[in-house]
């Protein structure tokens, strides 16, 4: 059976301007502007954020003990149509002298006209333990569970657990590059009742390099094989700080599946923030 591994985020390709929310009427269509203008605002942050690994340099300096935020969003609506949508986002992290562990949930549930349209529910745990500045262990499982894949009655599920070694080849303000590789267990479940593991070898490389305070490129590249198929990912990204209120992130995924027809797919990721 033919899998695919979630190894990278697809950057986004969007432009926003940031602008004050006003609060109308929603006959105006200001309010429902506003909303549209804080997702694309937050899928630009993300794929900004994406570029800040915060493993890229050094000894890990996080604050001692637990950490983490959770963020939760209810609405309802009734009238010509009735629906309902909830969601829930947790990211917690747990320092304690060498140990980094952090664990991220997000949940989403939504029902139109008391039919279920979604019900998903993905969590990742990532574990790391520093033996120096330089040498790291890592350990890294995730699951993911789609309610509706097969039907109100079926699921399906997807999850992945690896471990393995890890190093810093250059270490410096300037560049960074670093490199970790582990053998892990697939396993997968779709809605029939059919179930497959099989044994998946991870290799990734996370490079960045500081042309100047304003400009640095990155590159990511995760590499998985399995019996199922061979399956590459590699990031590249350029971000630029144009001005204090403008900044942009170019970025090229390149994703690859020798499983599939068409093996190579290819995509160019803009996105840009001006603020005034």
């Amino acid at each position: 059976m033919k899998k695919a591994y979630l190894l990278l985020s697809v950057p986004v390709l969007a432009m926003t301007l940031s602008l004050p929310a006003i609060a109308q009427d929603s006959v105006t269509g200001i309010r429902g502007l506003n909303d549209r203008l804080e997702d694309i605002e937050d899928d630009v942050a993300d794929d900004m954020d994406r570029s800040n690994d915060e493993a890229r340099f050094g000894f890990p300096e996080y604050q001692p003990g637990f950490s983490g935020s959770a963020s939760l969003g209810y609405s309802a609506q009734t009238g010509n149509t009735d629906t309902q949508d909830f969601s829930l986002g947790v990211r917690m992290r747990y320092a304690q002298g060498q140990w980094v562990q952090t664990l991220g949930v997000a949940a989403d549930f939504s029902e139109s006209e008391g039919v279920k349209t979604e019900e998903d529910i993905f969590a990742v745990y990532d574990g790391n333990y520093y033996f120096n500045d330089r040498f790291y262990a890592f350990a890294l499982a995730r699951a993911q569970r789609d309610g509706l894949a097969f039907g109100a009655d079926e699921f399906s599920r997807d999850g992945f657990i690896g471990v393995g070694p890890g190093y810093r080849v250059i270490n410096t303000p300037q560049t960074a590059w670093r490199l970790q590789a582990g053998v892990g267990v697939s396993y997968l479940r779709d809605g029939l009742g059919q179930s497959e593991t099989e044994t998946g070898y991870i290799a990734s490389s996370r490079f960045f390099y500081e042309f100047s305070d304003s400009m640095f490129v990155t590159n990511d590249t995760d590499v998985l094989s399995s019996d199922s198929a061979l399956r590459a990912n590699n990031d590249l990204g350029v971000n630029f700080k144009i001005t204090e209120g403008l900044s942009t992130r170019v970025s090229y995924l390149t994703d690859y599946n020798d499983a599939r027809a068409i093996k190579t797919d290819n995509r160019l990721g803009v996105s840009l923030v001006v603020g005034f």
